[in-house]
């Protein structure tokens, strides 16, 4: 009997213990608990059904919990569906003896499903402000993920859910002008952090990757902290036209090729606002290349069409509107590479900058200083300075190269680029003409005083005569300069000692000087303006005419002469009269051609060979905007004589008419001549003639002249020579 008891013992106890095993290595499948499982996630949502086949039971029996897992079941919600890959929970076995049927937790693991629709199913447990943005920008896209669920007494879910899975081949799009597609990432999500690993995707078809982003619930706000990076790449042209119109307006971007490391954090509220934004920033910026629109051919003179910038790295920190920008690297400018280094900061609406230029093996000149570097040496120059509120003020500009340094401090600009005050100017340099110049020009309350021991004024003497009309307006205020300098060159051969005076400036035009120098004792130099209600009257005096006079283009071997100026301005309209005395010409390719057409060889011959000699020049003129009109030119000179008049409208027509004769004196003075007499009085008696008549007319690099012989001297003519020869008595 004790035999047949204990055998049935452990007959039961080994069928509990196979049941045990089988129930707990392999379970068993039924449908008991499908209805209760559906109507516990129906009490979360109404519209939340939920499709189950078989379920599958493990037992547990070490903490006495009972294992339900279902595999291929089908979530509804409000008749979106979506394929489950399973659903798991746990219940207690106590619970389930007891017939007390309640969910502490389930797991539900997805297939791979459409991003869209996964968020439609989890804003039906958990509808907060992160969902329904994600559901707002997500264009397409696959997840895959795991869901945890935790429920209370009440069969409310729990605050520490958790989400975990990946993201593929995702589309975002979360502003106007930038587009993501190919987002592929891991994430876990909890209640209180979004956690987003192993990052790639395409901005704007810019490769981008990222180890790590977080989104830290604190509140009401979201702390989103991580990083992006990308590889070296070349920008497609949607992206370069984005670029440029955002900070390169004025700038045609060919091409962009670059790498980056970008660490960024920032606040985002409740109402999706941003605030303490943070990004630091490590770029290597292999090569920018734009389209020069930069007029700098008057300092670059071999500039290219195009601007390269290469090799660059930069390091640019963000914070909130705060912006630091420092970076180095190459520029091509002309043929050759150039290095630059800078340091720009935004902060509050003022931009600082701090920048040195090294120019290598490549020009650079100054033309109104008559500096040209040797392309061999480095020249460096250095600007520093801020804008704010549409005016720019430089600290200093400062070019060195060797000996040479130019340096201007705290010159103010306005927002129109004109000069609105500066404190200093320093030039001590050496000229192409090798000539020394050592110049300041210091502002004492808002009078500029230059002084200096030596300036070569030859550049600027013909930037001033040869291009008039491009003078431009630099000064935005009325400016007064007084000048006190020992010595200053006109051109190789002839230097002014001791030029003083001073210069007055009202809207960028001179109207009150007076300038004072000598070349000798016996020689002067002399330029004044005064401006009154009558009108601006201009004087300029100077013993020496032949640096001034040998730079216009029409006039060659000019030597010698005293030049005398007298100008009265009123309105838009100038009188003017010039008055040149004792001089010589050896060339002048326009007379030389009218003594030729007029059979005058032998004058011909002497101007364009050993010369020929002026006692007096007058010219009597007026100017109004382009168009000058000649009252009266009058020459006289031992040889001949010269009167016209006429017109000149500027680079578009010349008309002047006017009489040529050989000799001061009647023919028969000029016939005692050797040589010369037969040229042009002849052997025979009423042979000679007592001059020419002529016209010139046409635009200036095609003028024809016309030429006739004349017997009668005009009136006219004879009464100016008359008071010339008296003058000379």
């Amino acid at each position: 009997m004790k035999k047949i008891i204990f055998r049935t013992i452990a007959f039961f106890l080994l069928a509990i213990i196979i049941i045990i095993g089988y129930v707990s290595l392999i379970g068993i499948e039924t449908s008991r608990f499908n209805n209760q499982i559906s109507e516990q996630l129906k009490s979360v949502d109404k519209d939340l059904d939920l499709e189950l086949k078989k379920v599958k039971i493990l037992l547990n029996p070490i903490k006495l919990i009972i294992n339900i897992k279902t595999v291929g079941a089908k979530v509804s919600y409000k008749k979106k569906k979506i394929d489950l890959e399973s659903i798991k929970t746990n219940l207690s076995i106590k619970s389930v003896i007891n017939n007390n049927f309640a969910l502490n937790n389930l797991n539900i693991s997805t297939k791979s499903i459409e991003i869209n629709n996964f968020l439609s199913f989890i804003k039906s447990f958990k509808n907060n402000p992160q969902i329904y943005v994600l559901d707002k920008i997500v264009n397409k896209g696959f997840i895959i993920a795991d869901i945890d669920l935790d429920f209370d007494e009440n069969g409310e879910i729990k605050n520490n859910y958790n989400i975990r899975g990946f993201i593929k081949d995702t589309n975002l799009s979360f502003l106007k002008n930038y587009q993501v597609k190919d987002l592929n990432f891991v994430f876990d999500i909890t209640s209180n952090l979004y956690l987003i690993e192993n990052i790639n995707l395409k901005l704007n078809q810019i490769p981008i990757s990222s180890n790590k982003i977080s989104f830290e619930n604190k509140g009401n706000n979201f702390l989103v902290e991580g990083e992006l990076n990308n590889q070296e790449t070349n920008l497609n042209k949607k992206v370069i036209n984005l670029i440029q119109n955002l900070y390169f307006k004025h700038f045609e971007i060919k091409k962009i090729k670059l790498e980056s490391k970008n660490n960024f954090f920032f606040i985002l509220d409740h109402k999706f606002n941003v605030k303490k934004f943070k990004l630091e920033s490590k770029m290597e910026l292999k090569n920018l290349t734009l389209m020069n629109n930069l007029n700098l051919q008057k300092f670059l003179p071999d500039i290219n069409e195009e601007i390269e910038i290469t090799d660059h790295l930069l390091d640019i920190n963000l914070v909130d509107e705060n912006l630091s920008i420092k970076g180095k690297g190459n520029l091509l400018l002309q043929k050759n590479k150039d290095e630059v280094d800078y340091l720009i900061k935004s902060k509050n609406g003022k931009i600082e900058f701090n920048s040195t230029l090294s120019v290598l093996d490549n020009p650079f000149k100054i033309d109104i200083l008559n500096y040209e570097k040797n392309e061999e040496k480095k020249l460096e120059i250095k600007v520093s300075g801020l804008n704010y509120k549409g005016k720019n003020t430089f600290n200093i500009i400062e070019f060195k190269q060797n000996k040479n340094y130019f340096s201007l401090i705290n010159l103010i600009l306005t927002n129109d680029f004109k000069i609105e005050k500066f404190d200093k100017i320093k030039l001590d340099y050496l000229d192409k003409e090798n000539t020394k110049n050592n110049l300041t020009i210091i502002n004492k309350k808002n009078n500029y005083h230059i002084s200096g021991k030596i300036f070569n004024s030859n550049s600027l003497i013909d930037k001033f005569i040869n291009d008039s009309e491009n003078r431009s307006s630099i000064f935005d205020k009325n400016t007064k300069f007084i000048i006190n300098i020992d010595n200053v060159s006109l051109d190789q051969n002839n230097s002014i000692k001791n030029l003083k005076g001073q210069l007055s400036l009202k809207k960028n035009e001179i109207v009150d000087a007076d300038l004072n120098a000598f070349f000798s004792d016996k020689e002067k130099f002399s330029f004044s303006i005064r401006s009154g209600a009558d009108g601006k009257v201009t004087t300029f005096f100077i013993d020496r005419a032949e640096p001034i006079v040998k730079r216009y283009k029409f006039i060659k071997g000019y030597e010698k002469g005293k030049l005398d100026f007298y100008s009265v301005k009123k309105a838009d309209t100038s009188i003017s009269t010039l008055k040149i005395y004792d001089f010589n010409l050896k060339e002048l390719p326009a007379l030389t051609k009218l003594l030729t057409l007029a059979s005058l060889q032998g004058i011909a011959d002497i101007l364009s060979g050993e010369g020929i000699g002026f006692d007096e020049f007058e010219m009597n003129f007026t100017n109004k905007g382009k168009l000058m009109t000649i009252n009266e030119i009058y020459a006289i000179g031992p040889a001949i004589s010269i009167m016209m008049e006429g017109y000149v409208e500027k680079s578009k027509i010349i008309s002047l008419r006017g009489t040529l004769v050989p000799a001061t004196t009647i023919n028969k003075a000029i016939g005692s001549i050797p040589m010369l007499g037969k040229i042009l009085v002849g052997t025979k008696t009423g042979e000679g003639v007592f001059g020419v008549s002529f016209k010139i007319k046409g635009p200036p690099k095609k003028l024809e002249t016309t030429v006739n012989p004349i017997k009668t001297l005009t009136p006219r003519f004879i009464t100016r020579t008359l008071e010339k020869i008296k003058k000379t008595n």
